[in-house]
């Protein structure tokens, strides 16, 4: 059946069976009554109950009106994740028709939310090295004027901490004999402390006796509360993570004594509070330089965990991260946002985008995907980078103008970090219809054909000047791509893979401005940019951004933030590829499937990239020579190693091959394939023609 007439069906019975839902609202008086129909009961069910917990709202609301429940309001700079749900409703949750790119609430960003069990996970300390740490703090005097010394900045030991050393049994005697150290009873804890620190205990505890009687050597007056928190500072220095029992057990006191020196300890950040313990049922403390240092221990364990792999290793890896090895390439319209979310902000020629880098990666890759995309508003397309130049430079061909594909939310991003510039102008045509652009908003290219009064070709060519400088863009990837096609060809052909092309630039949506966001916080746009190169490589580390990196935030920036991400645990830092100086940073899944990668025997299988693609990285992390980032080049990796190259319709091999392998290799350059064909003994290498020239659109 038809949609339509599926529609107008479900209407229908919609209107026999519950008339109130079709029938206008103006027109209805009173309460709205549900029929008792079995649909009707079965719908509400589904809805309220099943979906939704309609009974428990019910008994919130009521304790909320009852006063059993209170309700707090905080304002936050982002919202939460209830909030945030409303704000990003699908757009049947509005009443109004406005499109969802439209809508002013696309603008908020949310925090990247995590559940508790995760967030629990992150920055965990190793229990090995809390406990080497503690083995390292507390004191392991050698003689009575070490003894002495530690019992000055550790404030006191207990009988139990003495036993567990007996050899301190002696020069504690030595050292009380000569009124260096003297011994105080609270209740059943009995606890040796220096001369030093004998006017803190007394006037923590002024009826306490101390044995024997030291004098005082300081003349300052301690209040309780300053004597407390300096003994409880002393002990916290010795100890590592302990808890506030503990802590008060030692002293013969309750932990609600002792939670106010905690808080002061904790505002002047000398301490800090968390469960660092694996299974702590209640809180630690830890002093901050302590804490420091079981982090550096744990972050060294987590290093030297991993075992550094070859840079073919690591290429290997790359093909199978990005999906270029033809045995994990990605199927099917939804595999398009996964791809895209790896190529975020990389700038690649215009032409490439459709016929190197997306074909590489999606097997049944449909243009008709990408359009509903960009139309949809969750992505968009941009020359980042506007076009710099004076006097009288033009701008380049369309074809090599760099192009980058953007999810919408995250443009501001980009553009934030992305240069402006130096002033090269349009020429007069595209000037005018940049003019009128700036004045009427987005525009289709109808409305710019009668307001400019340009002929077809003419605005053809200054919309496409406009791109080139990365002045504007259109709502689908199709405007690109009309223009991209001379107007000659701009039909569909039974032989093409995809099932429709856009044959005319009209067809393609509205043009608008590329706006360029400069209030943007630049360190969120430099974690971002950061994440992204993440998503993009799995192992980050500056050779590796190399061909990229003019376009990026300097790398000193990046390393803050990968530093960051490390200490809170969400990504690894190490060793990860050898032969490579400097600080390498790694997202946890890459780890496992990098380790694989290097387990797997070589198979001998070729894999040919554009010169174009981030994959590139010939004469970066290989030896020999660079290939340019041209999208007429290529580059036919060996199981992560470069053997040749096309380059300017030239082949240059890497190495020694005979004759039938050259002529495989040479195969697999012209044609783009992933693997080249099995040698057939006898089969001698036909001639090869060099590839017909691309042709280019240069603006006027």
């Amino acid at each position: 059946m038809a949609p339509q007439i599926a529609r107008m069906g479900a209407e229908d019975l919609i209107g026999a069976v519950f008339p109130d839902q079709i029938a206008c609202a103006e027109n209805l008086a009173g309460e709205r009554e549900i029929p008792d129909h079995p649909l009707v009961r079965q719908a509400i069910r589904d809805g309220l109950t099943d979906a939704m917990d309609i009974e428990g709202l019910e008994r919130l609301l009521g304790a909320i009106e009852a006063g059993e429940v209170a309700i707090v309001t905080r304002e936050l700079t982002q919202p939460s994740p209830l909030a945030f749900e409303v704000l990003s409703a699908r757009p049947y949750a509005f009443l109004d028709d406005a499109p969802l790119e439209e809508r002013r609430t696309q603008a908020v960003m949310a925090r990247r939310w995590i559940s508790a069990e995760d967030a629990a996970d992150l920055g965990r300390l190793d229990p090995e090295a809390i406990a080497r740490v503690r083995n390292e703090t507390w004191p392991d005097a050698e003689n009575a004027d070490e003894l002495h010394d530690a019992l000055v900045w550790l404030g006191f030991m207990t009988e139990a901490e003495i036993d567990a050393q007996a050899r301190l049994r002696d020069w504690l005697k030595a050292l009380a004999d000569t009124g260096r150290v003297g011994r105080v009873a609270r209740g059943a804890r009995t606890l040796w402390i220096s001369t030093e620190r004998a006017g803190q205990f007394r006037a923590l505890w002024p009826q306490a006796r101390i044995e024997p009687e030291v004098g005082l050597l300081f003349s300052r007056e301690w209040s309780r509360d300053d004597a407390l928190v300096e003994i409880i500072r002393g002990r916290l220095e010795g100890l590592g993570p302990v808890t506030a029992t503990s802590l008060a057990s030692s002293l013969d006191m309750t932990p609600g004594e002792i939670a106010v020196p905690l808080a002061s300890l904790e505002a002047e950040g000398f301490a800090m509070r968390a469960r660092f313990t694996a299974g702590a049922d209640e809180d630690e403390w830890c002093e901050r330089r302590l804490l420091s240092r079981i982090h550096h221990c744990t972050i060294k364990r987590l290093r030297g965990e991993i075992e550094p792999v070859a840079a073919r290793d690591f290429l290997r890896f790359l093909f199978a991260w990005q999906h270029v090895d033809p045995r994990t390439r990605m199927t099917g319209r939804k595999a398009l946002d996964a791809v895209l979310a790896q190529l975020e902000g990389f700038e690649a020629p215009a032409g490439a985008w459709e016929s190197e880098i997306l074909p590489a990666r999606l097997a049944d890759y449909d243009p008709d995907w990408l359009d509903e995309r960009c139309l949809a508003g969750y992505l968009t397309w941009m020359r980042l980078r506007a076009r710099g130049g004076t006097g009288e430079k033009k701008a380049s061909p369309l074809r090599t103008t760099p192009i980058a594909i953007l999810p919408r939310q995250a443009s501001a991003m980009w553009t934030s970090l992305s240069s402006q510039g130096d002033g090269l102008r349009p020429s007069p045509r595209a000037e005018t219809v940049a003019e009128r652009i700036r004045q009427d908003g987005a525009s289709f290219f109808q409305d710019l054909l009668g307001q400019t009064g340009l002929l077809r070709s003419q605005l053809e060519e200054a919309i496409a000047e406009l791109v080139a400088l990365g002045i504007v863009t259109s709502d689908s990837f199709g405007g690109l791509r009309a223009l991209l096609t001379p107007s000659r060809e701009r039909r569909s052909h039974p032989r093409r893979r995809r099932r429709a092309i856009v044959s005319q630039v009209e067809e393609a949506g509205r043009w608008s401005m590329v706006r360029r966001t400069r209030n943007k916080p630049v360190g969120d746009a430099v974690e971002h940019v950061a994440r992204a190169l993440l998503r993009r490589y799995g192992v980050v580390y500056w050779r590796v951004i190399e061909r990229e990196a003019h376009r990026l935030p300097p790398w000193r920036d990046l390393l803050r933030v990968y530093r960051r991400l490390e200490g809170r645990g969400e990504i690894r830092g190490g060793r990860f590829v050898a032969g490579f100086s400097g600080e390498q940073f790694a997202l946890p899944d890459a780890i496992g499937l990098l380790r694989e990668t290097r387990r797997q025997a070589i198979s001998g299988a070729w894999v040919a990239v554009s010169g174009a693609d981030p994959l590139n990285l010939a004469g970066i992390l290989t030896p020999g020579p660079k290939v340019a980032a041209l999208a007429g080049n290529r580059v036919l990796y060996r199981d992560g190693l470069p053997i040749a190259a096309l380059v300017a319709g030239e082949v240059t091999f890497f190495e020694e091959l005979d004759g039938a392998v050259q002529w495989q290799v040479r195969q697999a350059l012209l044609r783009g394939v992933e693997y080249a064909p099995p040698l057939t003994p006898g089969l001698e290498p036909p001639s090869i023609e060099k590839p017909a020239p691309t042709t280019t659109l240069q603006p006027s």
